[in-house]
């Protein structure tokens, strides 16, 4: 399928299973012409270049170029979400998604932070790295709001699987903002794979 047959075809398409199922074909073709020609000029577009390379299969430093080559165009939450959460081939190669994402770390673009953020919680909350995941956010760029909101949800998300690492991180001197404290708590609060005792507790440690 040339560029202009699966527009044609997006245009079609109106939900994210859909867009899967489309995905999943052009991957199992040749998918690097694909992501090779995609202009990235619509949203649509762009949340398919996610779906297709997180179905992709090669090798891992071809893959990570293209994870790479894609993030100076990731310029809103869902492109943001669907691409990192989709790219699920970081866990079978966490060490190398692990040095890439460093490249970021100290990054002052909001978005390249939420990159780092939502594909920490996706992929590396494990025991092997949710320490060095907690140093990251606690250091990340957290000062444009969907930057913050990438960090907050990671850190609750962390309360659900470490709940005993997060609270012993949160009562420490934390670096993230208090507007990204208080916004995990609340995520915390909000999720249901939160014990109903952490949930309290949040309610007596917002800072004002």
């Amino acid at each position: 399928m040339d560029i202009s047959e699966i527009k044609s075809e997006l245009s079609k398409l109106k939900t994210f299973p859909e867009y899967r199922i489309l995905s999943k074909r052009i991957a199992k073709d040749d998918y690097r012409v694909f992501l090779d020609n995609n202009p990235k000029d619509s949203f649509e577009m762009k949340i398919l270049y996610g779906y297709v390379l997180g179905y992709a299969r090669d090798d891992i430093d071809v893959l990570l170029r293209y994870f790479e080559d894609f993030i100076p165009y990731v310029g809103d939450w869902a492109v943001c979400d669907t691409f990192c959460q989709s790219f699920k081939t970081a866990r079978k190669h966490r060490a190398k998604m692990f040095e890439l994402l460093m490249k970021y770390r100290d990054s002052r673009k909001e978005f390249e932070s939420r990159v780092v953020s939502v594909t920490l919680l996706s992929h590396f909350l494990v025991d092997d790295y949710i320490d060095e995941v907690i140093e990251v956010l606690d250091n990340l760029y957290d000062g444009e709001y969907y930057a913050m909101m990438g960090t907050a949800w990671a850190i609750a998300t962390i309360m659900a699987k470490y709940p005993d690492k997060c609270v012993k991180y949160l009562k420490s001197n934390v670096e993230i903002s208090d507007r990204t404290y208080n916004k995990a708590l609340q995520k915390c609060r909000e999720s249901f794979r939160v014990s109903k005792e952490i949930k309290d507790w949040t309610k007596t440690v917002k800072k004002q």
